[in-house]
């Protein structure tokens, strides 16, 4: 810390290759630039929506057709230093999704893999529209025929498991419906493994994984699933948006090098205490089985079977039935 409490700025790097296992404070574009071509097996980019939100270091209010041009100059950059085999994993919200995904592998020829679709708990709560809980995720690949992806590396119980218990079950789980899901643990089998939709809770404010000084973490989890299905332990991993450096710190911890790029030089400094504070080997923060740290209704909560006032006839059975309401310590959303 600075002599006045002021935290002191991460340097700025001007010139050279950016080094491996850091995080490099600047704009991302100016960054990119000084990367050698093809040094980067996997990208994850959680980039800014252009939805308004309070940054430090940055104008989350761009003109549409100034964020659109902006977005495909990073992304051609991440292209640029994948290397042939090389994925990119792109986190979006609603307002840019399609276009950014026309923008990937149309002009910049990524192939889209998945459209996966993170399905979350806690989301924003809307007044003339359906709560948003969700957010895509886009899998792209730079080559069709070969890239990495590790399929056992993240396998999960299958739903006869988690269900039934059943020590037969299959390890790949299966396939979701089509089906609106209003509490997935109601239903642990429409989220298998292998699905395009995936449920991580959200990090809240009161978790303990949360660092507390960025608005929009990534849970540990999801990244560990990404980062374990699309490369191998000492392929380099790549984050144009350091945020609250969950991607690194991930990385760190699935023993991948690592180079992240942050505007902020106060979010750049609590990202080097944050691996600072780490090591290879250490487990990923949040439950590996989202689905098994959350109650099921079965064991929710039971009203009691009312009893009739003296003087008055009961009611009729539909209305003393015991009722299910909210799994135990949950709230009503």
């Amino acid at each position: 810390m600075a002599s006045n409490g002021v935290r002191k700025a991460t340097p700025v790097d001007t010139t050279g290759p950016l080094t491996l296992d850091r995080v490099h404070r600047g704009d991302c574009l100016d960054l990119l630039a000084r990367m050698p071509a093809a040094s980067v097996e996997l990208a994850f980019a959680d980039p800014p929506f252009n939805i308004g939100y309070d940054y430090d270091a940055y104008d989350d209010r761009l003109a549409a057709n100034d964020y659109l041009e902006w977005s495909k100059r990073w992304m051609a950059e991440v292209g640029r230093v994948l290397t042939a085999n090389g994925t990119f994993w792109l986190a979006i919200g609603d307002e840019y999704a399609a276009e950014l995904k026309v923008i990937a592998t149309r002009d910049l020829g990524f192939t889209c893999r998945s459209w996966v679709v993170w399905y979350y708990t806690f989301g924003v709560n809307c007044r003339q529209k359906f709560s948003r809980s969700h957010a895509h995720i886009f899998h792209f690949v730079k080559d069709a025929a070969h890239f990495t992806f590790n399929t056992d590396a993240i396998r999960v119980p299958s739903a006869r498991e988690l269900v039934y218990g059943d020590k037969r079950a299959c390890p790949t789980g299966r396939l979701p419906d089509d089906t609106w899901i209003l509490r997935p643990q109601d239903l642990p089998e429409g989220f298998g493994a292998d699905a395009d939709t995936w449920y991580f809770p959200r990090v809240c404010g009161t978790f303990k994984e949360r660092s507390g000084w960025h608005g929009c973490q990534m849970p540990e989890q999801l990244l560990g699933r990404i980062i374990r299905s699309s490369s191998n332990e000492g392929d380099a991993v790549l984050d144009p948006f350091g945020g609250s450096g969950t991607t690194l710190a991930v990385a760190k911890k699935l023993s991948r090098r690592f180079v992240g790029l942050e505007l902020s030089a106060a979010y750049a400094t609590r990202i080097e205490e944050r691996l600072a504070a780490i090591h290879q080997g250490d487990p990923l923060d949040g439950a590996p089985e989202p689905l098994k740290s959350v109650p099921a209704t079965k064991d929710g909560r039971r009203l009691e079977k009312p009893q009739p006032r003296r003087g008055r006839k009961p009611k009729a059975a539909a209305d003393t039935r015991q009722t299910t309401l909210f799994s135990k310590g949950s709230k009503q959303r």
